[in-house]
């Protein structure tokens, strides 16, 4: 259940705007970051506070890559495989996070920490290849920078 003081903020969001539905985006990612992916009861909320069905909020769900309807991992990492970074070598990083973590793409590590997902793009071409961890973008990546990356993440986990 929602707690109170983002329902209401919600619903003042809403309130505020002449076509609610337009929210629809705004609202998932709202639920999201608090349960931590948008559960099946997010998306009933969701489809309440919009006056929409909990279809039409889930076919919005599944169309859009950075909502999550299974549990992440705390750091989500978004490997860009545009034909760009393809062209910059986004298979070798790809092979070399998989390995490091002992995940597959779209999996996540046993300890919680990270789960890795394709994207086809992040808008980072001039700095392919790409990632895209919780909304922080990072490019021009060789396996060595991915390393750093990954041991900064743990070590800002570990406290």
């Amino acid at each position: 259940m929602l707690p109170d003081e983002l329902k209401t903020q919600l619903e003042r969001k809403i309130a505020g705007t002449a076509h609610p539905r337009e929210l629809v985006v705004d609202i998932m990612f709202a639920l999201q970051d608090h349960y931590g992916h948008l559960t099946d009861d997010a998306v009933a909320e969701t489809a309440a506070l919009l006056g929409m069905t909990a279809v039409e909020v889930d076919e919005l769900a599944t169309f859009y890559p950075f909502i999550y309807r299974e549990p992440v991992g705390r750091y989500v990492i978004h490997v860009c495989d545009s034909v760009v970074c393809w062209m910059g070598g986004h298979e070798s990083l790809q092979d070399h996070l998989m390995q490091r973590l002992g995940i597959a793409m779209g999996e996540t590590t046993a300890d919680g920490l990270f789960t890795l997902l394709p994207v086809c793009c992040i808008g980072y071409c001039d700095r392919a290849p790409a990632i895209l961890i919780n909304k922080k973008v990072y490019g021009e990546l060789t396996p060595e920078k991915l390393d750093n990356i990954i041991a900064r993440l743990r070590d800002e986990a570990n406290g």
